[in-house]
């Protein structure tokens, strides 16, 4: 069996008690903070048709933890089985469909927050005496890339129950202050070429750095000249492609598509508002008018028929990659910006706004070729389907992660979003979603070749 190599180690001893614990009640913060923002009586609701209640993903995080964890630390054993195993995988939606469970279906907030509680108590109590990041863990891991899974996961779902927060009526939620908008001048829209050169996607797994089963293994690629957006497409533009008729023209739209979107009635962006004669963004916390140079956000369908209506198209996962990260010396930046690590200024990302900024905000962040963007602000969708890399294998603890998702349905998508922890904006992480999914913080930005 492969293994996926440890992230790099500084120091050794007490590594675990310290760097990687401390991510972990980091992360624990973040998903506390997320699920305070809900009124106690909208923990029951269910903001997005396909996903779980609001409680089950209470429960979930740290059934994830325990069910990860705790067979690799001696003299643990569970105390709630069923709560283990109904928040891994919640409530199974009759025949396949939509999840039709109602809120006396799960257990009261109380026994839920008990059980959170205990796990927490519990596993703290064992990692306080696990220094050694290298300790085995399970099924040839270690101790530390365990742990890794078990923050990034978090993480992961504190952006996803975000973007299901964002669907829940403001009155179901306790406002917050936010963050003062920023004012750029007006974006100039323009492409960008990129010369043909090498791209290397995925991880190594010589490399020593953490990464999901669908990062590995590194392979690198041969990609024809092409020009791409400098900035992600805005609402401004795709206000254009809506009252130029782009939803009623069947033309633009793939047969599958065309299908999704008329059974919904979708006529305009899921975060998009009508109101009387004019739009608004429906923001987390209050609505505001459409901001014109914030990136859209849509379904992987809708942005690819607006590339078409445009005469561009979507890029592949391979072309993204090398505006982000190539440079015409052939040098392969580990950022777009270059070596620094992800901080303020370098875009919208890391939890540090709720909302999208104008796309031409952040010109420290752009990359040798002049693309900016890139990171933050919203998940960029790609033509290419999800699939594995060359030597995938799957996690033996978590085998359903990735290969679930190689359907042929799912389309990559690169980036990250605002709401996107800053660990996982490295050069190989990969997110992916069906492309009729409107609810995630995602743009794109057009192509011609």
């Amino acid at each position: 069996m492969g293994r996926i190599p440890d992230m790099p180690i500084a120091q050794t001893d007490e590594l675990v008690r310290g760097d990687l614990v401390e991510r972990v009640e980091d992360a624990r913060r973040r998903s506390d903070e997320l699920f305070s923002i809900v009124r106690e009586e909208a923990l029951y609701e269910r903001p997005i048709p396909e996903r779980h209640r609001i409680v089950f993903y209470i429960g979930h995080l740290e059934a994830f933890d325990w069910n990860l964890l705790h067979g690799a630390l001696p003299g643990l054993k569970s105390f709630r089985p069923e709560f283990d195993r109904l928040f891994a995988f919640g409530i199974d939606p009759v025949n396949g469909g939509l999840p039709a469970d109602q809120p006396g279906d799960w257990p009261a907030l109380s026994a839920v927050r008990d059980y959170v509680g205990g796990i927490r108590i519990a596993l703290d109590e064992k990692l306080k005496d696990q220094r050694d990041a290298f300790a085995p863990g399970r099924d040839g891991f270690s101790f530390g890339t365990l742990l890794s899974v078990a923050v990034e996961h978090r993480l992961m779902h504190v952006e996803t129950l975000a973007y299901m927060l964002h669907q829940l009526p403001l009155h179901k939620k306790l406002p917050r202050r936010l963050e003062a908008s920023l004012s750029m001048p007006f974006v100039t829209y323009k492409m960008i070429d990129v010369p043909a050169g090498e791209t290397t996607l995925g991880l190594s797994r010589d490399s020593g750095l953490f990464g999901w089963d669908n990062e590995f293994e590194a392979y690198t690629v041969h990609v024809p000249a092409f020009a791409i957006d400098q900035y992600k497409v805005t609402n401004g533009q795709y206000l254009e492609f809506v009252n130029g008729g782009g939803y009623d023209s069947r033309e633009l739209w793939a047969p599958e598509d065309w299908d999704w979107k008329s059974e919904y009635g979708i006529a305009h962006p899921v975060f998009w508002k009508r109101a009387g004669d004019r739009w608004l963004f429906r923001g987390m916390f209050e609505e505001i008018p459409l901001p014109p140079d914030w990136p859209v956000y849509v379904s992987q369908a809708e942005a690819s028929a607006f590339a078409r209506w445009a005469g561009k198209a979507l890029p592949t996962e391979e072309e993204w990659q090398r505006a982000a990260y190539g440079s015409l010396n052939g040098e392969r930046r580990p950022y777009p910006w270059g070596n620094s690590a992800p901080e303020t200024g370098f875009g919208n990302f890391d939890f540090a706004r709720w909302n999208p900024s104008p796309v031409n905000a952040y010109s420290r962040g752009e990359s040798a070729f002049g693309v900016g963007d890139l990171l933050g602000n919203g998940w960029e969708w790609t033509s290419s389907k999800f699939a594995p890399l060359p030597g995938f294998e799957a996690f033996p603890f978590y085998r359903g992660y990735s290969a679930d998702f190689f359907d042929g349905k799912h389309f990559v998508m690169k980036g990250g979003s605002p709401r996107t922890a800053a660990c996982m904006l490295r050069a190989s992480f990969r997110n992916w979603f069906q492309a009729h999914y409107q609810y995630v913080y995602a743009g794109f930005r057009c192509v011609t070749r």
